[in-house]
């Protein structure tokens, strides 16, 4: 019984890490709306990367919502992730998470679960399990995180979830890129059929400072928060951004507590409609109660 409810505790915890790396890589694309217009875009690539970039995250900040599709590859988790999300105001949406290897990916598929739909809402997101989890949850499919309840989670892990499942927008590749102090141009190439610039540099951790980046210190601050709970040192980033200065491509390599982690993210139809259901009550399953439930209500010994 005792391993019975480690594995059911594990498994809670494993679909949360799942879905933080829908976080870490979401959202981003190509056409739609918002950027600038294509002559103001040419005329601030030629003044240099840093100009660049501020641009690029400013568009695709403001651009609100986007089309995803992206790759997460890891010793703890590898999978895709597709839908659709918005990020005005916090993320939300609806993708489709497909696990694809590492540890947590095994664990849950001897729950029933390789596939799952994740919904994000202002204060929680959602995952819908399978019917073998169902049977272990008097017959509910959906897990239901509440933000503010993540704290749950052992190992300081909680928080960064929270950080990233409320704050991490696809900007934020471009806005580390800023802070490194380290960004080059790499030069004019096609991503995903479109004409791109390429940018790319090398985050460390300990060197991230506004300088002439043009993010204020909080924004700096964040960053620094998000990377240093990860247990991230150095990251390498690439962008490739369009000429109407929204993200088209990103990829980061980064060295993390868990091992060498690496996301490729691919972004298209800003601007798309993405909105996602409450999943009904009689069919949801609170994280915080299972937890609660399996006497797993701190801190795993």
């Amino acid at each position: 019984m005792k391993s019975r409810r480690v594995r059911r505790r594990a498994f809670s915890i494993a679909v949360a890490a799942a879905l933080t790396g829908v976080a870490a890589c979401s959202a981003g694309g190509s056409g739609g709306s918002g950027g600038t217009d294509r002559a103001d875009a040419r005329a601030v690539n030629r003044a240099g990367p840093v100009a660049a970039l501020r641009s690029a995250a400013k568009s695709t900040s403001g651009a609100d919502s986007a089309r995803i599709r992206s790759t997460t590859m890891g010793s703890l988790l590898s999978m895709t992730t597709r839908g659709s999300l918005a990020w005005d105001g916090g993320i939300t949406g609806t993708v489709t998470i497909t696990c694809t290897g590492g540890s947590t990916a095994e664990l849950m598929r001897r729950l029933g679960t390789t596939s799952m739909q994740a919904r994000y809402l202002p204060d929680a997101y959602y995952a819908r399990m399978s019917d073998t989890f169902a049977a272990q949850t008097g017959g509910r499919h959906w897990i239901r995180y509440g933000y503010d309840d993540l704290a749950a989670l052992p190992g300081g892990s909680g928080g960064l979830l929270k950080d990233q499942m409320q704050n991490t927008t696809p900007d934020k590749a471009v806005q580390m890129l800023l802070a490194s102090g380290d960004v080059r141009k790499v030069g004019e190439e096609k991503a995903d059929g479109q004409a791109t610039t390429h940018y790319a540099g090398t985050v460390r951790v300990a060197r991230l400072a506004g300088r002439s980046s043009g993010l204020t210190a909080s924004q700096v601050a964040a960053l620094r928060k998000q990377l240093t709970q990860a247990g991230v040192g150095t990251e390498t980033v690439d962008v490739w951004v369009n000429d109407r200065d929204l993200l088209v491509k990103k990829t980061e390599k980064a060295e993390t507590a868990t091992g060498t982690m690496t996301q490729t993210a691919h972004y298209s139809d800003y601007g798309v409609k993405a909105d996602a259901r409450r999943p009904p009550a009689g069919d949801t399953a609170d994280f915080r109660t299972l937890l609660k439930r399996r006497g797993a209500s701190g801190p795993a010994s």
